[in-house]
This record gives structure tokens, sequence and C-alpha cells, in this order.
């Protein structure tokens, strides 16, 4: 179809087709955000084209502030142009990515001087402007050029580098025969000691104004104002990029998408590493073997102790730019990028982070953005430009568990007895600085141990506890106890940060097999840190997990100082904004050290401090004030710089039946409290509930309990009951697997029964799912058209409230946030609406477009408060009807479902 301009309010917006009414307010309302350097957050329901509308909204945007700042700087370097307007001048800085230098002159200062130093303000913005126009240029005759013969040049590089490839083996195998080196020899030379060999290290202080960057050959390119888009997933940011092309804008927009090296990688002895850890280490190691080799060439004649480097292949920088160039030509998905960088024998990972600089619009996962050390490693930089966070229900989840980390017993005497024996055989060589860090880790990890009530110089595995349980404190009160509060943690953070020692050591222990503590592979690989454990689930959707008992999973174990670095970063937030969980079990190596992050907004901070403008982004956000009192307020925020908007949904009034149930055939009162609901009656009720839907609910019904315990309790009461054989009188029962690796079949098997049943006569009308809430099908699944007809919510699902984690976010709030007189107070709150999102996404894999229909049915009374109501979804809340008995519900379902199956005979 034709692409359709459609203006609203004096403002473009190209559209694929006619928009909806909802999708027309939803881009204007952007469209001032962004030009208002205004936070927003935004929730639009799922089918009602959220993606396109954020797309068409910001990119239009971006279309006119390019436009803008193009005449502000033609009239500003036009001949005999005067000084700038200060509109037009904010405008420039703010698009060279600048900070503004509004710094106050002092008082009394001469008017020769003021003047004097606002002239050079000005020849430096001409300069700098003049300058861009050179670079962007440059940019535009060179992807011209790519674009003309982009192809050739690939295959000509590619044949010359594998020429050079083929000399420097032959080269290799004549200096092996000329020093007699054998297969034996060959393998010691690749392990050889002289790069497991700390440098003299040297700290900020010493540095600072003393070293140029490695890569600082070439002046960097200037980062022009673009669009950071991050998600949850790398499927949910293929999907965006697809949506993008579909858009008018995708044939002339600069899109690069980021992911990680194991979405990106295609050197195939990396890939097969299998842990994240592992592949960003061999990665690194590798350029850096590739820099040795270019240093050092002529001036190390010595062939015997010369250790044969291994360099990525892929990491050629005059392919990345070339590839680079191919990036910003035309929009690319993650796979059609990794088949241009296998073609191009050139790394996408870094190819695309070349890219990033001359790119308008930037794809990326959610820790990408959300960790500073990350954002910083890609060249992510965020000053003065516009970041859209979708799927953001769950972002102050995710910004807390990236930055939550644990640690266990084994991993720190294994870390101990690793470190212990790299510092004995390499003491003569260490400097003395390397030496004093190295004793203070030793330090360290002696008396995390000890806080545990174990001594590294035992078995971790052996040592037995008298005392078990949790224990809870503050980040100064653990620091205090475990008697390290004389060293300064941050200085060495910064040294195994420099040193990189986790590699060296990691290094160390393949090449001499260091003797460790008898680990088993669960205890090794427990207790990941929560930034890596984020990154892993990137590669997965929402409905898979880690992988299962008994999979056999070829993933090497990573060096276990590198979780405990991640540890010893967390003990560096504000005392106030984290705490410590002490955990003892049975053994030294069964407890734990947990670091809670109590305050994210201390971490999203930067984010809307640097950025101009902020949008977050989802289907269901309710209840905001989460959103805004956690994490905005928090971050510092004033509250008129906040917009909300939330939109209705696509569907007609009619096709939708939301009710709440309060009591059941029996008129047995609904309340599923942890209390009642395993009561025989409430299970039966719930039972009963269900056989009177499925008999005149066609295709396929959802159902939801709070957990996989009570699932597996109620599934067995109804089988002893015989409840089970009455529903499966109707409906073919189906549950959801606890092992991830199950969930897709049981979806395939449930689908392909609803679709058949539709196409028989016989008694069987569908299929009914058990799920649980929270679990892999409460999001991201499409319970669309006749997969989910009704969707019923047993209970509601608030969280253990014993958690101690919970416990101490509670009490945090309680102390930080203010209370509004005669309301509850707000770590009450955060129970509430942590609920009330769970149920928000559950109810939602139902109604996925325009002319689908379903009733959505939630059992128990406590629905019906008004508190409870407010946080439903606007589109459902508006609906809503509450039913005290069931009677009348289930007369309405049946007319509902009638009327919409069988329109005609109504």
């Amino acid at each position: 179809m034709a692409d359709e301009n459609q203006e609203i309010g004096g403002i473009h917006f190209p559209f694929p087709f006619p928009p909806y009414p909802i999708q027309k307010d939803f881009m204007a309302e952007l469209y001032k955000v962004l030009e208002g350097g205004k936070i927003g957050i935004f929730e639009s329901p799922t089918g009602t084209g959220k993606s396109l509308s954020l797309i068409c909204g910001a990119l239009s945007w971006l279309r006119d502030f390019e436009q803008k700042k193009l005449q502000a700087e033609a009239l500003l370097l036009a001949p005999g142009s005067g000084p700038p307007s200060g509109e037009k001048n904010s405008l420039l800085i703010s698009s060279s990515c600048q900070e503004p230098t509004d710094t106050p002159r002092p008082a009394g200062e001469p008017d020769w001087v003021t003047e004097f130093v606002q002239k050079k303000e000005e020849r430096d913005l001409v300069e700098r402007l003049r300058e861009e126009q050179v670079r962007r240029r440059k940019r535009e005759e060179r992807l011209k050029e790519v674009c003309q013969d982009g192809r050739l040049r690939f295959a000509a590089k590619r044949t010359k580098h594998e020429e050079e490839e083929t000399e420097a083996l032959l080269r290799l195998s004549r200096e092996m025969l000329d020093a007699g080196t054998g297969p034996e020899q060959l393998e010691q030379l690749e392990c050889g000691e002289e790069h497991l060999v700390l440098a003299e290290y040297e700290s900020d202080e010493e540095r600072r104004g003393s070293r140029v960057d490695e890569a600082g050959d070439d002046l960097e390119e200037e980062h022009i104002t673009k669009i950071y888009y991050c998600s949850r997933t790398h499927s949910q940011l293929a999907q965006f990029v697809r949506e993008v092309l579909k858009s008018p804008f995708g044939k002339e927009t600069r899109l690069v998408s980021l992911g990680s090296r194991q979405t990106l990688c295609v050197n195939e002895d990396v890939k097969n590493l299998g842990s994240v850890q592992l592949m960003n280490d061999r990665c690194v190691d590798m350029q850096r073997s590739k820099r040795e080799k270019n240093g050092t060439g002529e001036d190390k004649p010595k062939r015997k102790r010369q250790k044969i480097q291994t360099s990525c292949p892929f990491y050629n920088h005059e392919q990345m730019e070339l590839l680079r160039d191919e990036i910003l030509l035309e929009v690319k998905d993650m796979e059609q990028l990794v088949a241009l960088g296998k073609e191009a024998r050139a790394c996408p990972y870094y190819g695309s982070r070349f890219a990033i600089p001359a790119a308008q619009l930037v794809v990326l996962p959610y820790p990408m953005l959300l960790h500073a050390a990350t954002r910083q490693a890609a060249g992510i930089r965020l000053q003065g430009q516009v970041v859209i966070i979708d799927e953001a229900h769950n972002l102050i989840d995710t910004i807390t568990n990236i930055h939550s980390t644990e640690v266990n017993g084994s991993q720190l005497c294994q870390a101990h007895s690793q470190l212990l024996q790299y510092m004995e055989r390499y003491r003569k060589r260490l400097k003395a600085k390397n030496l004093m860090y190295i004793k203070q880790i030793l330090y360290l990890l002696e008396k995390f141990v000890a806080v545990l009530g174990g001594n590294v110089k035992q078995n971790p595995t052996t040592q037995s506890l008298s005392q078990t349980g949790s224990e809870l404190k503050s980040i100064n009160d653990f620091l205090f106890q475990s008697q390290v509060d004389n060293i300064n943690l941050f200085k060495v953070q910064r040294y195994l940060e420099k040193s990189m020692l986790s590699r060296k050591l990691f290094g160390f222990t393949e090449c001499f097999g260091v003797v460790l503590p008898s680990l088993s592979d669960s205890q090794e690989n427990r207790g990941l840190a929560g930034f890596q454990q984020f990154l892993k689930s990137l590669q997965s959707g929402p409905t898979e997990d880690s992988p299962e008992e008994g999979q056999a999973v070829a993933l090497r174990p990573a060096s276990p100082l590198m979780h405990i670095e991640a540890f010893l970063a967390a003990l560096t937030t504000a005392n106030q904004d984290g705490r410590v969980i002490v955990n003892r079990q049975g053994s030294v190596g069964q407890s734990s050290l947990k670091f809670l992050l109590l305050n994210p907004a201390v971490h999203f901070a930067q984010v809307v401090k640097e950025c101009r403008a902020v949008v977050i982004a989802g289907g269901t956000m309710q209840p905001m004030s989460d959103f805004r009192e956690q994490l905005l307020a928090c971050s510092g925020v004033e509250a008129g710089r906040v917009v909300e908007f939330s939109c209705g949904h696509v569907i007609p009034p009619d096709n939708i039946l939301p009710l709440i149930i309060c009591s059941g055939p029996s008129n047995q009162q609904l309340e599923f409290t942890y209390q009642r609901r395993e009561l025989p009656q409430m299970m039966e009720e719930t039972g009963r509930i269900l056989c009177n839907l499925c008999n005149v609910v066609p295709g396929g019904v959802v159902c939801f309990l709070p957990s996989y315990e009570y699932l597996r309790q109620v599934y067995a009461h109804w089988d002893k009951t015989g409840l089970l054989t009455r529903l499966s009188v109707r409906k073919k029962i189906f549950q959801e697997p606890k092992r991830a690796s199950q969930v897709e079949q049981v979806l395939m098997a449930y689908s392909k029964c609803i679709m058949s049943c539709s196409h028989s006569e016989g008694h069987l009308t569908g299929a009914l799912l058990l799920s649980v809430v929270g679990g892999k099908m409460s999001e991201g699944i499409n319970f669309s058209d006749d997969l989910g007809r009704c969707v019923v919510m047993v209970g509601m699902p608030y969280p253990n409230i014993k958690s101690p984690e919970l416990q101490e976010k509670m009490a945090y709030l309680n102390q930080t946030l203010p209370r509004t007189q005669g309301q509850p107070l707000p770590g009450t709150v955060l129970i509430e609406n942590l609920c009330m999102k769970a149920i928000n996404q559950s109810i939602g894999r139902a109604i996925r477009h325009q002319r689908d229909f379903a009733s959505i049915v939630l059992l128990d009374h406590r629905y019906a408060r008004p508190s409870i109501l407010a946080k439903l979804p606007a589109w459902i809340r508006d609906r809503v009807e509450v039913k005290a008995t069931f009677g009348p519900a289930f007369a309405a379902v049946r007319k509902f479902h009638r009327e919409k199956s069988h329109p005609s005979l109504v």
C-alpha cells in the first residue's frame, strides 16, 4: 500500500497506511516529548501498532530536527551573517552533542573580557560547524562510493587478506622448521608465560596526561544526533528492525543493530567457548595479540622465547571500516549483519560499533544502555541524544537485576587458591604495586570467607557450619564486620579493570592446571553475577530459560575472580542504596554473599541527565506510579518534565468482556489468599467455574494460577475428585511445563488441538491451558483469535512478603519516598503494584489485533476494590463488570461468545 503522509497539528508524519486515531495521538504526543526534551511514559496495548507509531513519530521529529539544524548552519555560515541567536545557538550546540558552556562570568569582570570570551565561543562554534560539514560531505561521498562498488571492494580486500594470511602461515612454518619446533613444543609455546605476567600498573593519577589512547591515531568521528532504541531480547529488536523496513523511513534511515558477542561473533573458535565471559575474554586477548604483533617486528630477535600468538582474522580495521559503510548504507537485521561479516571477513561486533557515530537510529539490548561500563565500552554517547526504552514494564526489575550480584563460598575459596598460587609463581617478576594489590585482594577473599564462617585454607565443600540462615546488612556494616573497611575498594576495582587480572588468572589456570578445592560443576557455576545472567537471557526470548537438569551443556567455567569483580564493584555503591545478604547454608561452599540494589535510580540518573529526551514505552505500563516515584523522582527528574500518555485499544468496545466474579456456582466467596486458596472447597469451586466456562467458550481457554506449586496441587485435587474428567469432556487439558525446552512443544500441541477441533463436530470444542503468572507463558506469548477466547485469572499473585529482599525494599521505600496522607505506605503500595503488573501482563496475552475478541475473567472479590480497579489497563478498566454471584456472570459470558462466534444467529 502506498505511504500516507499524515498531517497532525501542522506536522507531517509519513505512515505506511492510514493510521488509527490512537496512533495519530501517540505520534503527536511523542513528537512533543522529543521536541520539548521531556521524559515520556507511553502505554499502548498490544495490537495497536505501538512499534510503528514509535518509529514514524520519532523519525519524523529527527527529520525535522536535522532540517532545522541545516538551516541554522547555513544562516550562520553565510557570508556576512551576524552572531547566532540564543535559540539558534542552543540548537546547534545540542545537535553536535556538546555540553553547553553556560558557565556564569565572574562578577565585576571588564566588558572587554566578556566580549572577547563571547566572540571566541562564537568562532569556536563556527569552526566546529565547518568541520562537521566537511565530515558530513566525506561520509556522504564514502557511502555513495560504497553503494556503487561496495561488493567489488569487499571481494578485492578479501582476496588480498587471504593472500596475506597464506604468506603468514608459510613464514610461520619456516620459522618452526628453523627452530626445530614439533607439535609438543608448539603447544608449550602457545601456552607461554609471557602474557600471563601482569604489566607494570599505573593508577589513573599517574597515567593522567601522560598516555595517548591506543586507538587515537585517527580523529574520532563526531556523534550526530540520533535515537537509541532498546528492548529486552534480540528477537524483539529484530522485529523492530523489520518494522523500520516496512515504514516509509526504511530506505533512508542509517540504522545500526548492536548485539552481544554471542549474537554477532563470526569466529567459530571463539563461539565454541559457549560462556559469555570466556568469549569476551578470548576476544579481548586476540585483539591484544594483534596489537602486540603489529607493535613488535624487527626489534625482537629472540626466537626461542617468542610466543606464538593467535589474532582474530576478522578483526581487520580496514575491512571493518568497509563493513561499517555497508551497515550505514541500508537497514540490516542481525542475521544479515552476521552474513555480511562472514562474506567481508570483518567482525560484525566491532564493525557495528564503528557505525554508531554516523547512525541515526541505534538498536540495542537493555544492558548496553543501562549498564554504564558496557555503554562506555560500546562507544555509546548519550549527551544530547534521544533514548526510547520499549517493553519497559519490567524496567525497574531489569536495572536491579543487572546491578545485583552474588558469589558463593566455593568461588571465593577457588579464587583465593588460584591467586595465591599465581602470586607465588611470579612473585619475583611482579612489580611492587601489583604485589600490593594482589595481597589486598587475597585479604578481601580471606575475610569474605571468614564472614561466611569458613577458612580459605580448607575445602569449602567439607566445611560444615554450625549456624545457618540469612542475615541482611548495610554495605558499611558488612565491610566493618568483614574487617575490610580500611581498604579502598574503588582503587581495587580500578586495578582489576585496568590490569585484567581475572583474565591472566584464567589463562594461568588453563595452562598449569592449578590445584583447586574439589568442586562440583553446579557449585562452580552457581551464583553468577546478575549482569551476566541477564546477558545470557538475551539470547533467548521470554519463553526460554537456562539449560535444564540432565541436559548436556558444553560450557567451560569462567574464572571465579570475574564474579568477585562484579561483587566488589557493587560494594562501592552508596551505603543507603544497597544491602548485602549473608546467606549461610550447610557448608561454606553452599553459602553465599549477595548484593541487593535497592535504588535503581542511581544507575538510571545518568541516562536521564545526559539525554535530550527519554521515552519509556510498553503495552501494559500500569501502574505508572512506580516509574514516576521509584525511577524518575529518585533520579532527580522534576515532576513538570514527566509526561504520561495512555491510549485505548483499537478493538470495538463490544469485542471484550472483562468480568470480576466474586463468588462461585455454590455461592462460595472467591478469596484466593495464601491461607485460603489451598482449602478443598476453594479448589473445587475453581474447577466448577472452569467446567461451566469451558461449556460455552469456543476454542482456547487460558487459565493463570499464582504458582507452579499451586498448579500442581489444584491439578492433583481435580484428578482425585473427578473434576478433571468433567473438564476433559469439552477441552483437552494442557499444563505449562517448568522446563523451557518443552514450552514450544506444549504450545504447538495446544494450537494443533484447537485448530483440529474447529474443523470437527465432536464433543471436544478446544483446549484448556493451565499456566502460571510470571511463568514462561505469561509474557511474550501471542494467544490471538481461537488460541485465547477466554483468559481466566485465579486469585491475586502477591509476591512472598516474607522474602528478606522484599522486606528490605519495602523498608527502603518507606524511608525514602514521601507518604501521601490517608494513603498506604510506599512499601505496601510496592507489593500491590508488583501483583498488578504480573496480572496485567498475563491478561494482555489475549486481544492481539483489531478484529480479535475475548472474555477476561478475574476470580477474586478483591479485584472489585477501587484501588485495584484503578491499576488495571484503561482499555479493560473502562469496560469491566463486577458480578457478585456466578449466575449473571455465566449468562454474560455465554451471550458474549454466542454473539461473537455465531453473529448470524443473533
